[in-house]
């Protein structure tokens, strides 16, 4: 039967239509694969029960300044909302110059709340540590549990490797040490931590020469996280070779930071990472000193 002139008008607007709506679809600016990721595993596991191990890490912290103590404030508030038994102290733990005589002042005082309710603190060793006596009082104090320069230590489901990135570290015994303790190491979760950056978008950028010694090593080994300070921002990298970077260096100053291509987000703000851990995937949250989450991340366990 021919078609009539209104019905074929009628079939050319909707072609038209249809045209528009898929040219406006795919003209649509697309959210990143890393966002779309993490959104569909947030959506998968929000039903969850578990009750994750919980710690936070923060680092460059030995001010004794307001910055510091606004910081340990908002831990403190955490920690009242969301019960937690660890801190991950990354380093630069006594400014200036490491001496021990100031950890009253740059410690005991500022997290004096937390310590009352039987939080741990482990400390690695950061540049400004090492100026007096190589560090040495800070990894006997007994606040900073730090049973040597570099050691490891277990909490449930995951076990942590403390580094000392110094540039006058024994890094030929203690790379060897790290590949053995990782090869050994059945814990499902490893989150090595140290003062220095490998991937970050600030004062300090890339690290060269640790990206050539250190990340061959997590990635042979299956390292989901490597927490670190030195630069005082707040970064959070996508998955590189299976590990992610986190730096929480602004645990009492700040300073400016850009973005990268590995960058997820950045975030030049007083503040400090909280960690939840799960069977199956581990979340991340960026935290100010206001308690407002500016960041939330995923890592699974395994990619959905």
């Amino acid at each position: 039967m021919p078609i009539k002139r209104r019905h074929f008008l009628a079939l050319g607007s909707f072609s038209t239509l249809c045209l528009a709506f898929l040219t406006q679809k795919l003209n649509k600016p697309q959210a990143s694969n890393s966002v779309n990721v993490e959104e569909a595993i947030a959506t998968k596991y929000a039903s969850t029960l578990e009750t994750p191990l919980r710690f936070v890490a923060v680092a460059d912290t030995g001010t004794g300044d307001k910055g510091q103590y606004a910081v340990a404030q908002a831990m403190m508030r955490y920690h009242q909302q969301k019960p937690y038994k660890l801190v991950i102290l990354a380093g630069d733990n006594i400014y200036n110059n490491g001496e021990i005589e100031k950890i009253n002042a740059v410690f005991e005082r500022p997290y004096q709340e937390l310590l009352n309710q039987g939080v741990k603190f482990q400390a690695c060793l950061g540049n400004h540590d090492i100026r007096t006596a190589n560090g040495e009082p800070q990894v006997n104090y007994p606040g900073f549990n730090m049973s040597g320069r570099y050691y490891t230590f277990r909490q449930d489901a995951v076990q942590f490797f403390a580094l000392d990135t110094n540039h006058n570290a024994d890094w030929e015994p203690q790379l060897t040490w790290l590949d053995k303790e990782l090869s050994q190491s059945k814990a499902p979760w490893k989150i090595v931590f140290g003062h220095h950056q490998i991937y970050s978008s600030g004062h300090y950028g890339l690290n060269q020469p640790f990206v050539k010694t250190l990340t061959p090593i997590f990635q042979k080994h299956g390292v989901q996280l490597y927490i670190n300070g030195h630069d005082h921002h707040y970064e959070r990298t996508r998955s590189i070779n299976g590990t992610t970077y986190l730096t929480c260096g602004a645990g009492a100053g700040k300073r400016p930071v850009g973005t990268s291509a590995w960058t997820e987000i950045a975030k030049s703000e007083l503040s400090f990472a909280a960690i939840n851990l799960y069977s199956d995937r581990l979340e991340i949250s960026g935290i100010n000193t206001k308690s407002v989450i500016f960041d939330r991340g995923i890592i699974p366990m395994k990619s959905i």
